[in-house]
């Protein structure tokens, strides 16, 4: 990352998006701010944390999205600027506080960063949450490049201060993640004693209770508020008109999409006609700006990703002032113009604008392609996504493997969010069956294991990481022990929110900022809720096997099986090889063994390769991690380890 510290302006310096955000807030006297983990937003909390000595930041990675969005609330609250931080999914976590927030309304400046992810890049869906500010009636905001990411955080505080609401700043992965030039500004000092005032009449917003209720007050004065917004975007420096006085067609695009934009016009030489509007402001729209535009011309095409949100609101605009501008012709993704789906890119926008303009854009060339294509496969191995060399999700997912199959009664696993995620590939032996939100692979294996009384007697696994177990599985695991559901309930604790960059959570001892934090102990919380609790090294195979069969034989209540091993690209355990891994070549009897190869062909670890000329197998000493576990899988004792 970036050293975003240098608070000398006008300092011009290369940010990822995501510090160029968090830039932003200190610059605009951020002093609270709460998150949980999640590619793309996640440089945005560590960013933050890394400064919070500082600049007297208060700053935390909370157990799930809907508590870190209390935390912040709670700040705004008090009178002092705050931000939250998610990905698409978190918005979903957090909506239910989000509703009550956007009708209590705010005291301090309170900014919603949502990171969102078309494309899905990496996460398992591309959902989108602009139709949040829409349905939870608060101001959007979407920074289109990275001097607009920093600038227009800044300025999301100063609009949430003057309508006393919460504001979403949506960004997206190719803006999060990307890196561009910044112009800094000044970082104010924090002074004063903060205080929550709460002793004034009722529903005085800054001295009475915070709340939603009286429902009909409260309400009518969120619409006012999002009223004095529109009159606000009317003016705002972030919509930018860039064109001739009378485009042929008119590009009205929002985010990452406007720098698309730019570049298919101008390499399409259409500067003269086209003109290209990027909104800044996309809910709600302030209709006189809108009007102005919309009258340039008859023709206009949305760029955006990933839902036609901008597009529909613009048309209902339209269909608003049909009598004043005119009937327009409208491309974009209701008409198959662009992608439904997926994100953007400049090739897409190339081929739409030079379709309608009657053009004829070639990209590369088709034999430039299908030559790329080949040398791809020739200098690429092709490998299916897998665990890392030595990460303890393979040594799990084997043994539940392993275990479901001697049981023979078809028994399966209910899936959940996180690197584990991907056993539903050969990577995991396709051992997870169900794959939904995170949390729900306990949950739904607690429906099912009310499934018996109906004549299912399938054995009922389900899986979680040990920051998920925090986040949402913990309900879920209340449920099930309260209806006595028949379940086995696999906690894969690898010391850390693994996927997303090892940040603590709350079974750790640290927190965001590196200071002491008290550890939940998982076994002690699950024993307490009244679950049978039993503790296993997944990279003991044999012991973790016999576990899972007596649990699943005694189907009876719920059964927790903690399988603790630290991830083997944690901070712990980085760099350290317990075992030096050899193979006893006189042993390895190939293709000839029977075992069909099992080493590499099923447990697949990347730190083993077959060599064919030789016919056998091989340790790859560069990516080896040295865990051991290949010493146990090979049937003829071939696959040797020595303590280092």
């Amino acid at each position: 990352m970036s050293d975003i510290k240098n608070d000398a302006p006008p300092i011009r310096h290369l940010m990822m998006g995501n510090e160029a955000i968090a830039r932003g807030a200190l610059e605009a006297g951020l002093r609270v701010a709460a998150g949980y983990p999640g590619t793309p937003s996640s440089e945005i909390i560590e960013t933050l944390a890394k400064q919070a000595s500082k600049h007297n930041l208060y700053v935390e990675w909370s157990v799930n999205e809907k508590v870190a969005m209390e935390v912040a609330a709670s700040a705004s609250f008090a009178n002092i600027r705050s931000m939250c931080v998610l990905k698409q999914p978190g918005l979903n976590v957090a909506a239910d506080f989000l509703l009550h927030l956007s009708g209590s309304g705010t005291r301090g400046g309170m900014v919603i960063v949502s990171a969102d992810d078309p494309g899905a890049l990496s996460s398992i869906n591309e959902g989108e949450t602009r139709p949040y500010a829409k349905l939870m009636e608060v101001p959007l905001l979407e920074p289109g490049d990275f001097q607009e990411a920093k600038d227009m955080t800044k300025w999301a505080f100063e609009l949430s201060e003057k309508i006393k609401n919460v504001v979403i700043l949506r960004t997206v992965t190719r803006l999060s993640h990307a890196s561009g030039d910044i112009v800094m500004g000044e970082i104010p000092e924090f002074t004063g004693k903060v205080e929550f005032r709460h002793e004034g009449f009722i529903i005085d917003p800054m001295e009475g209770a915070v709340m939603s209720a009286p429902v009909e007050y409260k309400h009518t004065l969120q619409q006012q508020k999002l009223a004095q917004t529109v009159d606000i975007f009317e003016s705002s420096p972030f919509n930018i008109y860039n064109g001739p006085d009378k485009p042929e067609l008119l590009i009205i695009t929002s985010s990452i999409c406007s720098l698309y934009c730019r570049e298919a016009v101008s390499l399409l030489n259409l500067e003269k006609r086209v003109g290209i509007l990027k909104m800044g402001t996309t809910f709600p729209l302030p209709p006189q700006f809108m009007k102005r535009h919309l009258s340039l011309t008859d023709r206009i095409i949305f760029i955006e990703e990933v839902l036609p949100f901008l597009e529909d609101e613009v048309k209902i605009l339209c269909a608003e002032m049909v009598k004043d501008i005119g009937i327009k012709t409208f491309y974009g993704k209701r008409d198959k113009t662009i992608p439904m789906v997926g994100e953007m890119n400049a090739d897409i926008t190339l081929k739409a604008l030079a379709d309608l303009m009657g053009m004829t854009y070639q990209g590369a060339p088709e034999d430039y392609k299908k030559k790329a294509q080949e040398l791809s496969f020739m200098k690429t191995p092709g490998r299916e996504p897998t665990f890392c060399p030595g990460c303890p999700h393979r040594a799990s997912f084997f043994s539940i493997h392993e275990a479901l199959k001697l049981d023979n009664r078809h028994g399966f696993v209910c899936g959940d969010i996180g690197c584990y995620s991907m056993a539903v590939l050969p990577c995991g032996f396709q051992s997870i069956k169900t794959l939904h939100a995170m949390g729900s692979g306990t949950g739904i294996a607690s429906g099912f294991g009310q499934l018996k009384r109906f004549g299912m007697d399938q054995p009922v696994l389900s899986v979680c990481g040990d920051s998920t177990f925090f986040h949402a599985a913990m309900p879920a695991l209340a449920n099930a022990v309260h209806h006595q559901s028949n379940i086995v309930m696999v906690i894969l604790d690898n010391s850390g929110t693994a996927m997303t960059g090892f940040q603590p959570h709350p079974g750790l001892k640290t927190s965001a900022e590196g200071s002491d934090a008290i550890g939940i102990d998982i076994p002690s919380v699950c024993r307490a809720m009244g679950a049978h609790v039993t503790i296993c090294d997944p990279f003991d195979l044999e012991s973790t096997k016999e576990t899972l069969l007596n649990m699943m034989d005694e189907n009876k209540g719920v059964n927790v099986l903690v399988l603790k091993q630290a991830c083997a690209l944690s901070p712990e355990k980085k760099q350290k090889q317990k075992y030096d891994m050899t193979i006893d070549e006189s042993l390895c009897q190939g293709e000839s063994c029977g075992c069909g190869r099992i080493c590499t062909r099923i447990f697949c670890c990347p730190g083993l390769i077959w060599d064919k000329d030789a016919g056998k197998s091989k340790i790859n000493p560069v990516t080896c991690a040295g865990c051991g576990v290949c010493a146990s899988v090979c049937p003829k004792g071939a696959i040797l380890k020595k303590e280092v």
